[in-house]
Formats: C-alpha cells, sequence, structure tokens
C-alpha cells in the first residue's frame, strides 16, 4: 500500500494486544509551532524587544491517531484526539474480561489514559496525571504487566526530560497516581522499561550514555548498576516478554546490544543496524522468540534475528556460540525520513507472509503497513 500522510510529523506507533482488539492500532505525531513573534525573531524583522515581547515558549502540538486494518491489511482513520505533543504510548496487556487501555505521554508532563471502545471504534480519556510542570517532557513510559495480564492496570514508569523517572501505581480500578520519583540521569533519559520478568526492576537508559537499573522497592536511592559502556545516548530498552534475563537496548551509536540481566555491564552480542535505534520491540510470539524489531533512525526499519538456540528457553536463554550470532532478515526503506515508530501486530501470522507491522516517520510525516 501506499504511505499514509499523518498530517503532523509521526514518531509513534503501537499495536493493541487486546485479545479481540488485534485489529486497532494508534500513531502519535509531534508539532513544534512558533509562535508568529518567534518566527519574526526568526526571520530578523526585530531586533530588540521589551521583556514584555520576549519570545514566548514554542508549542508542542500532537495527535493520537486511531486506526483499524482489514484483512486485506488495509487501514482506515477513525479517530483522531488532540493533545499536547506525543512522545510515547504503551497499551496496558489486560484480561479478555478487561477493556483496552492505552497511556501516552505528553510533552507537557502528563500521562493520560484512555479506553477504546472496540464496538465504537473510538478512544475516551480515562484519567490525566501530571507528572511534571508542562515545561517537563514525558519521554517514554511502559506498563509492568506484559506478561501478566489483569483486569485492572499495571505499574506505570514514565522517563521525563528533567531526568528523573516517575512511578505511577494503580490508585484505583480505573486511574494511577504518582507515589514516588527520583533524579535518574544529568540528561534526557529517553527510555524506561520494567523487567518483565521482576516487576520490582526498571531499566533507565539516557543522553548521559548511561543504562541504570532501579529496585523500585529502594526509592530511587541508588542504582542497582551503572553502564558507563556506550558510545552515544542509550534510546531504547525491551524486556524479552519469552525469555528472562534477556534485554534489548539500543543507542544513537547505530548499535543494539543484547544483555543478560544478570552480567548488566557487558553485552552478549551487539548488532550494527545502520542507524540510530530510536526503538526496539522482540516479537509478540513465543515462535519467533529470536526476531527484533528496530527504527534505525537515518537508515530505515528491519528485522535482526539473533539466534539464541532452538533449545532455549526462560532462564535458560542464551546466544549460541555461533559465528553468526546476529542478521538483518528483513529491512524496510519505504521512508524518506528519520524512522521512528514501529511496532508489531499481536494478531498473528497471515499464511505465511509474516506479521504485520505498521511504521512511521518523522519529517514526511508516512505510515506504512508491511509484513515480516
Amino acid at each position: 500500500m501506499p504511505g499514509f500522510d499523518t498530517d503532523w510529523p509521526a514518531d509513534s506507533a503501537e499495536f493493541c494486544p487486546h485479545p479481540g482488539a488485534e485489529d486497532f492500532f494508534v500513531v502519535g505525531t509531534y508539532k513544534l509551532e512558533q509562535s508568529e513573534q518567534n518566527q519574526n525573531h526568526a526571520e530578523g524583522e526585530e531586533s530588540a524587544v521589551s521583556p514584555s515581547e520576549a519570545p514566548k515558549p514554542q508549542k508542542r502540538r500532537g495527535k493520537c491517531l486511531l486506526f483499524r486494518v482489514d484483512s486485506d491489511d488495509r487501514f482506515n482513520l477513525l479517530q483522531e484526539t488532540g493533545l499536547p505533543a506525543i512522545l510515547d504510548m504503551k497499551w496496558c496487556h489486560r484480561e479478555p474480561s478487561a477493556t483496552p487501555v492505552l497511556g501516552i505521554a505528553d510533552s507537557e508532563g502528563h500521562v493520560t489514559l484512555h479506553e477504546l471502545r472496540t464496538e465504537e471504534g473510538r478512544l475516551h480519556q480515562l484519567q490525566s496525571i501530571s507528572c511534571a510542570s508542562s515545561e517537563v517532557l514525558c519521554l517514554s513510559l511502559d506498563w509492568s504487566n506484559r506478561r501478566t495480564p489483569s483486569n485492572g492496570l499495571g505499574n506505570l514508569v514514565v522517563s521525563l526530560s528533567d531526568g528523573s523517572l516517575s512511578l505511577l501505581p494503580p490508585e484505583d480500578s480505573t486511574g494511577l497516581a504518582v507515589t514516588d520519583s527520583w533524579h535518574a540521569h544529568d540528561y534526557e533519559p529517553w527510555i524506561a522499561a520494567w523487567d518483565y520478568w521482576n516487576t520490582n526492576v526498571v531499566y533507565s537508559g539516557g543522553d548521559d550514555l548511561k543504562m541504570k537499573g532501579w529496585d523500585v522497592r529502594q526509592g530511587g536511592s541508588a542504582p542497582l548498576f551503572v553502564n558507563k559502556r556506550f558510545d552515544a545516548g542509550v534510546t531504547t530498552i525491551q524486556s524479552h516478554p519469552h525469555m528472562e534475563h534477556i534485554l534489548a537496548v539500543g543507542s544513537y551509536d547505530n548499535t543494539v546490544r543484547i544483555f543478560d540481566t544478570r552480567k548488566p555491564l557487558v553485552p552478549l552480542t551487539q548488532a550494527d543496524v545502520g542507524g540510530g535505534a530510536w526503538r526496539a520491540k522482540w516479537h509478540p510470539s513465543p515462535a519467533r522468540k529470536n526476531d527484533l524489531l528496530v527504527a534505525c533512525m537515518h537508515d530505515g526499519f528491519k528485522v535482526v534475528k539473533f539466534d539464541f538456540g532452538s533449545n532455549a528457553e526462560g532462564a535458560d536463554a542464551m546466544l549460541s556460540a555461533s559465528d553468526l550470532p546476529w542478521e538483518v532478515v528483513k529491512r524496510f526503506d519505504e521512508h524518506t525520513s528519520l524512522a521512528y515508530g514501529v511496532d508489531w501486530s499481536f494478531a498473528g501470522e497471515k499464511s505465511g507472509n509474516g506479521t504485520l507491522v505498521a511504521s512511521c516517520s518523522f519529517y514526511d510525516h508516512t505510515l506504512h503497513l508491511w509484513r515480516a
């Protein structure tokens, strides 16, 4: 299919994992608007102004676009929800009897929760939680209950542009509340992610070239470890949902590293993905536990297959000692701008053609669906 124009720059794509709603997905956009006054300053129309006429902060605007895919991999835009600029989105994994809930991190220090009403094909906002002042951006979020879907909500961790992490456990059956925040990084922490196998542990990575582990029971008093062995900022982290102790970590240094969480300072292997790895996501099916989907910023989207061995399961999962512990098995280069948002569909394979993937790019504000 030809690309879909998202109108504003797109940076996040997430398929709904909820049983019976796997045909829904969302795309988040981020538009930086200059005020007319700022535009005048940029064009040099005024050389001096009084303090009352000083340039105002630039406004960041966004939309959450809700789509539905049909049996022919065609998709329809169902709804646009206006918000501050969107940095990250994640669906909460819930029991089939519960309704799908989406968490959105925005550019004005808020996380909003939205319920998907499948019969309407619409999102309804449930709650807006302030994690920081409106000048602070919520950069990423992650739900703790990926492996243990529940009727309620999981715990949410959020990373913020002031260097902090915030913990938001369920306050009641429908909402979250910030119960703890701590300073985690000296520069922007682009990513925070739960250990899906030990939900007392959170990992974070940032522009200070560090990855850190945290025990949330200790309130951020001291990290469990600090890995300083990166050549650029750490941008993405995901715990493997099907193999305990396995962690994928991406960086601006064009590399995805695979770690054993028991030895988090030295990677098991590292893959050169050709561009900064903005997002990395393990395949949702245990049958394809070796496959990692990567948004490679300046070098398109790729599927990297790691050789964990045919018998690797759970705590015994280790990369094999083969000469080729990883390889790029699929790439998608139809985007002409920064490759940012990407996700696998949870709907499963289709007649040997692979899993549906949604990908979106920034300056060309384009969405594509393809199979890998």
